[in-house]
């Protein structure tokens, strides 16, 4: 083999080859190692042509950038996209290198549909269905937050329910101001008229088209229920099969254990002018019927 000029020269070639290919990347590795190449600064963009109204330097720089390792050619881009997600009002968010320290981000907000749970939880839910944790105020700001609630898992069924509620109490003139799911699964909601509504359960597809068809019962029969009852319907209950129940603010209906004792102290009082002879309907507070 040594005498072999041709094999000779090609494994010089090779190792020569070899050096300069190592010399290179130790090179780069240096290269890529210099203070001008770390990360020192962050532009955030709206994505989609949107606008930012909660994101911006300061909570990005609290929440995001002590999280980010590496610099310019070693950062991973993926783990600093979730570290940009972590950021209070960030539903997405998309990074890119910009040469030769910097970084582009762009970030979706979300948009607070309303509360989960518990008002003082600290937790939102967005149009989307899902939920986010942060400052309640900031959000109140953007628009009237509604009152969602449910099971775990059932945020997005409750987002859904509620456009489905939306377009149900169009004809009263009223929306739905909060909705909530039990834990077996009944629906209740509150309009923006005051009124509490209970609509039912709703597990499956006959259930489903049973709960429409009462709330389709209910709102055409709307019209009489004011024009006898008044406006001021506090809670309306739809869960019977044949018909549904109310409660009006100002009217109570006596039991006939009531109307029985209120005939018998009307009848031991003294004559003193004009006496109501017929005390089974009396007006105060809470009137409850049943159509």
């Amino acid at each position: 083999m040594w005498h072999n000029a041709r094999l000779l020269n090609l494994i010089a070639s090779t190792l020569y080859a070899v050096v300069v290919v190592m010399a290179l990347a130790a090179g780069l590795l240096w290269l890529a190692q210099r203070p001008v190449f770390a990360i020192t600064h962050v532009v955030l963009a709206p994505m989609d042509g949107g606008t930012l109204r909660h994101v911006n330097a300061p909570s990005v720089r609290a929440n995001a950038l002590g999280k980010l390792s590496g610099n310019f050619f070693t950062l991973d881009l993926n783990a600093a996209r979730q570290a940009f997600e972590s950021v209070p009002w960030v539903r997405r968010a998309s990074v890119r290198r910009e040469w030769p320290n910097g970084l582009t981000v762009e970030v979706e907000e979300h948009e607070a549909l309303g509360t989960w749970g518990s008002a003082d939880s600290g937790r939102l839910i967005n149009t989307y269905g899902e939920v986010f944790v942060a400052n309640t105020a900031e959000a109140e700001e953007d628009a009237q937050l509604l009152a969602l609630d449910g099971p775990p898992a059932s945020e997005a069924d409750v987002v859904e329910k509620l456009e489905v509620m939306r377009e149900w109490f169009k004809p009263l003139k009223a929306e739905p101001l909060a909705v909530a799911l039990s834990g077996r699964y009944a629906w209740r909601a509150k309009l923006s008229n005051g009124m509490v509504i209970e609509l039912g359960r709703e597990q499956n597809d006959e259930e489903r088209t049973a709960m429409e068809q009462r709330v389709r019962r209910f709102v055409a029969a709307w019209p009489q229920v004011t024009e006898q009852w008044g406006r001021q319907i506090e809670y309306a209950d739809l869960r019977y099969p044949n018909g549904f129940a109310i409660r009006a603010a100002n009217f109570r209906f006596l039991t006939d254990a009531q109307a029985a004792a209120a005939a018998k102290a009307a009848k031991a009082a003294p004559a003193t002018g004009t006496s109501n002879n017929n005390p089974t309907r009396l007006k105060s507070k809470n009137a409850e019927k049943t159509r």
